[in-house]
């Protein structure tokens, strides 16, 4: 089974740059085409939140363009940037998402190895959290498949990845989900979005996989105490392959490349 992850899109309406200097939905349609190109196909594309950089209704519009030329079928959770309301609404036709709950959380059941979404956003704030509720709720969906491989999607990395300012808007409190996902060893990977990097670490007994962005990047500076900002190295995004053992975590660079070639 091979899962796509691709995160971090902050597409704008159309024209827009974000921070004035990024043009997002040109990055998403290359992520898209580079998707597509993929021999075999994903089995499935998880998209780990931040897909519209300020919510917009017009944002979303231009977003569902631009995913509606992929091949593969989609699932979606909100990052801090999304608007749950104009989330909710852009997405109306996903029939898994739970419309109307104050959450984003669900399970994707029919495949080797199962998806659980979780929504690590609150609403207004850049940080994350998990409220008991979730957690809760968490616990007792993991417990449904005790043997079967999971992967656990969110938007926030419960991490401290030694990049400052990301540091000071990652997960609060992940010690409960910690406790959680020690409890459930059957979850494989957690992937999340949000640090803009390839970052993986233990957490929990399993590996937290944090995505690249499918735009900017986060300028690796692992100094304390300097002004962090964003870089326009090549986004990239992360294949997932289950063996039906093992699962392999491959990142890559989008966009198109020479070769490859023989080694001869």
């Amino acid at each position: 089974m091979i899962v796509a992850q691709i995160s971090d899109l902050h597409v704008m309406p159309k024209g827009g740059l974000a921070y004035g200097r990024v043009d997002t939905a040109t990055m998403a349609q290359a992520a898209i085409a580079h998707l597509n190109r993929l021999d075999p196909q994903p089995d499935m594309v998880l998209i780990t939140g931040d897909l519209a950089d300020h919510g917009e209704r017009e944002a979303y519009r231009h977003l569902r363009e631009i995913l509606a030329g992929l091949r593969a079928p989609y699932w979606v959770i909100p990052g801090n940037h999304d608007r749950h309301d104009a989330f909710y609404r852009a997405f109306a036709d996903h029939a898994y998402l739970p419309h109307g709950d104050e959450f984003v959380q669900y399970a994707i059941e029919d495949h080797p190895v199962r998806v659980v979404a979780i929504d690590s956003c609150i609403p207004g704030r850049t940080p994350g959290r998990l409220r008991p509720a979730q957690l809760e709720w968490l616990d007792r969906t993991l417990a449904v498949a005790p043997s079967k491989p999971t992967l656990l999607m969110m938007h926030h990395a419960p991490l401290r990845t030694g990049l400052k300012h990301y540091d000071e808007v990652s997960l609060e409190d992940p010690g409960p989900l910690e406790d959680v996902i020690r409890r459930h060893p059957q979850v494989e990977r957690i992937l999340c979005g949000h640090v803009h990097r390839a970052i993986q670490a233990r957490f929990g007994g399993t590996i937290v996989s944090a995505c690249p962005g499918a735009a900017h990047q986060v300028a690796l500076d692992l100094r304390t105490g300097v002004e962090e900002g964003f870089t326009l190295e090549p986004p990239g995004f992360q294949i997932h392959r289950w063996n039906g053992q093992t699962l392999f975590t491959y990142t890559l660079s989008i966009g198109t490349f020479d070769g490859p070639f023989p080694f001869k």
